[in-house]
């Protein structure tokens, strides 16, 4: 089998370097690149993030990231955010007093942690829920974070349908000073708060399962 087409946004921000290797290391063809045509079209598109929500989102809108994103997943096309790359997912960040707006394909706010020690960094444990592919076979492992900010809540799908095309989200939590994001897997858009390629084994595994899921 030929390895899968995966490109990793490259617009300024994240830690794209380790992210372009633990990609390859789990068996893909990576390209590191803003090119929209490239970004668009791959089999795959990974939009890694550090640093602050609103900041992750200018370097975005400036290679029109939010464009390529919104492109993909209507046409059905795998993507998977990591870190602020998760974050940017939702309506909006709230962040040192700053509200910027986000990619709005869930809807949500990320803040602050509620704990006595922020930032939460380090391994930690993960509620995955029946049916995770992403987790298929890592129920039991532990992730690496180091975050200051999280989305606290998931309303999406929860009171009515979400888009009938795709299976109900499904969402990972964890706990640090109380439950936040860790995951979420809603039709193409698949995205963790914690950072695979630093995670060992286990986010080797994970990164596996995305691969996986491609077509």
């Amino acid at each position: 089998m030929s390895a899968p087409d995966v490109v990793v946004l490259d617009y300024g921000f994240g830690n794209v370097r380790s992210a372009v290797r633990a990609l390859e290391r789990a068996g893909a063809s990576v390209e590191l690149t803003s090119d929209r045509a490239r970004a668009e079209n791959a089999a795959g598109l990974v939009v890694p993030g550090v640093g602050a929500f609103a900041a992750v989102m200018d370097g975005l809108r400036a290679v029109r990231g939010d464009q390529i994103v919104e492109r993909r997943l209507a046409g059905g096309r795998p993507v998977l955010g990591i870190c602020v790359g998760m974050q940017v997912m939702f309506d909006a960040g709230d962040e040192h007093g700053d509200h910027a707006e986000g990619l709005g394909q869930w809807p949500g706010v990320v803040d602050r942690l509620e704990a006595p020690v922020v930032p939460h960094m380090g391994w930690d444990t993960v509620d995955v829920p029946a049916g995770s592919v992403l987790f298929d076979g890592l129920e039991d492992e532990r992730f690496y974070f180091v975050h200051s900010y999280a989305a606290r809540s998931f309303t999406l799908g929860q009171d009515e349908p979400s888009d009938t095309r795709f299976a109900p989200p499904l969402v990972t939590w964890s706990d640090h000073g109380g439950r936040f994001v860790a995951a979420v897997e809603n039709g193409p858009l698949s995205a963790t708060q914690f950072h695979p390629e630093k995670s060992g084994d286990a986010g080797a595994q994970l990164l596996r399962n995305w691969l996986g899921s491609l077509s």
